[in-house]
């Protein structure tokens, strides 16, 4: 099968979430998984010169379970990171609206995508929401520009340690000005540079899943 008819289908069943509410549904949990930027601009087959093909569909399949729903789309070229979050934003509305509980709702989102996610934090300003900021935090990135930005939520955030450039996100001024509660930052050494977050790594699914769970 393949992502686009995945996708289709998890939107038909993100309808009937918010139209029409089947028993059981309310228990789960609904986790957006956002992809990086190099998915924006490429085939799913294509392979980055340096870190090689993104396993997206193997990070789907290793995300889901019975006890959740994933919810994903592969953007267009050149999204907007700040416009699309508030998509994101209004689909979580929706969620929250239909009785979904905002602890059974989590972003995750790599490098580009966990900017997307970021954002999502900070337009929903709920502490119950849960975010997995992978491989997006760097010295001197796009949101420390912002003075006001602030994030909300439960947040675990990954970085790699071969990764150039990156700082863990608790050295952020944006995360410095923040009043998280509750927070958690792993920095893995898989010796990936970037290229961690193109594959479908325990490291980092592994952790990303537990927090999810975490009550």
């Amino acid at each position: 099968m393949t992502s686009k008819n995945i996708f289709i289908i998890l939107l038909a069943m993100f309808s009937i979430i918010v139209y029409g509410q089947k028993p059981g549904v309310k228990q789960k949990k609904y986790i957006f998984f956002l992809h990086n930027k190099f998915m924006e601009e490429h085939r799913l087959d294509e392979a980055h010169p340096k870190y090689g093909i993104v396993e997206y569909e193997k990070v789907l399949h290793q995300l889901k379970d019975s006890s959740n729903i994933v919810l994903f789309e592969k953007r267009k070229p050149n999204t907007d990171p700040a416009l699309y979050a508030l998509k994101i934003k209004k689909q979580i509305d929706r969620l929250i609206k239909k009785g979904i509980k905002a602890e059974n709702i989590a972003v995750v989102g790599t490098s580009q995508g966990g900017y997307i996610a970021q954002y999502v934090s900070y337009y929903q300003k709920n502490p119950q929401l849960k975010f997995v900021f992978i491989g997006a935090s760097f010295k001197d990135d796009s949101l420390e520009k912002d003075p006001d930005f602030r994030l909300y939520g439960k947040i675990l955030s990954i970085t790699e340690k071969s990764d150039d450039g990156h700082v863990p996100l608790s050295q952020e001024q944006r995360f410095i000005r923040s009043d998280i509660k509750n927070f958690k930052e792993i920095e893995l050494n898989t010796g990936l540079n970037h290229g961690f977050l193109f594959k479908a790594l325990d490291e980092w699914i592994i952790p990303t899943k537990e927090w999810i769970y975490d009550k």
